[in-house]
């Protein structure tokens, strides 16, 4: 009878390099050395589910393709990640403060917001709360034009995203108990998105290293805490690519230790309210 992985395994470096090269072709994640211990924890339970013994088992069946939600499951597993409400704050400060008192300074104004890989929908649901506020302290700027686009790779926690309910201790981790208040209603231990937060946003599927001109241009980009999961030419044709979906002096908001050196000179940085962002430059 053959084993399965309720206890890690040990993995060749051949069908590590297997997986590392399936995950690059599947969606772009650059799985670096030494990060083995990653196929037992995120999937252990996924390979016990399928019946699946081995890693080796495991590559043969996504070779095959016989099984798409299979396929689906481990991309899931393997790009799901933990995120928390307000992460990076001075970039919802500098949104308040000066994106949306900029991009809403015209009449009949409307402004697009991109929440790229946005996991479970922490982001888009902050932004949303950031235009929330913004239209209270500001009538009649135009707040109702703002639209929120979030996308992600993940079918799994793009459901999640879309019910905008969260559960257990970390469901409010990040949040004061105001905001608790102010955005969600609360039942015990679990936070429902208020709907008046919910509409503004859309959730859709999106893999970055494909093509998504389709979803037409924005005037901002939050694409934070991913790029460092691609490999660097990857990352210079997604942040060009999104250099050209952008409105003119459109924003893009990296993660706090991300940095756009030495990948495209499309942007000139603003630095303000203890954040960092990047503006895209004329012509």
């Amino acid at each position: 009878m053959q084993q399965t992985m309720k206890k890690p395994q040990a993995v060749s470096q051949g069908d590590y390099q297997a997986f590392q090269q399936f995950l690059i072709d599947a969606c772009g994640i650059v799985l670096g050395e030494g990060k083995e211990y990653l196929i037992s924890s995120r999937l252990g339970g996924l390979m016990r589910h399928y019946d699946v013994p081995t890693l080796s088992h495991l590559l043969e069946q996504l070779r095959t393709g016989r099984n798409p939600r299979l396929k689906t499951a481990v991309v899931d597993a393997m790009t799901t990640n933990e995120t928390y409400w307000f992460r990076d704050m001075p970039h919802f400060r500098l949104l308040q403060n000066r994106i949306l008192p900029e991009r809403l300074g015209r009449p009949g104004q409307r402004v697009r917001i991109w929440s790229a890989a946005c996991s479970s929908g922490q982001e888009p649901y902050n932004i949303s709360m950031i235009v929330q506020d913004f239209d209270k302290s500001n009538p009649g700027k135009g707040a109702n034009n703002v639209e929120i686009v979030a996308t992600d790779i993940s079918n799994h926690v793009l459901e999640q995203a879309r019910r905008g309910v969260y559960f257990g201790v970390a469901a409010s981790r990040g949040l004061s108990p105001e905001q608790c208040d102010r955005y969600f209603h609360r039942k015990g231990d679990t936070l429902e998105v208020l709907p008046e937060i919910r509409r503004r946003v859309s959730f859709r599927g999106l893999n970055l290293t494909r093509g998504y001109e389709l979803m037409g241009r924005f005037d901002v980009i939050f694409c934070r805490n991913v790029l460092i999961y691609f490999s660097n030419t990857q990352k210079q044709d997604i942040l060009v690519r999104m250099s050209r979906i952008l409105n003119p002096g459109g924003y893009l908001l990296l993660g706090s230790t991300e940095s756009l050196s030495g990948y495209t000179d499309r942007f000139e940085m603003v630095s303000e309210s203890g954040g960092i962002i990047y503006r895209l430059k004329n012509g």
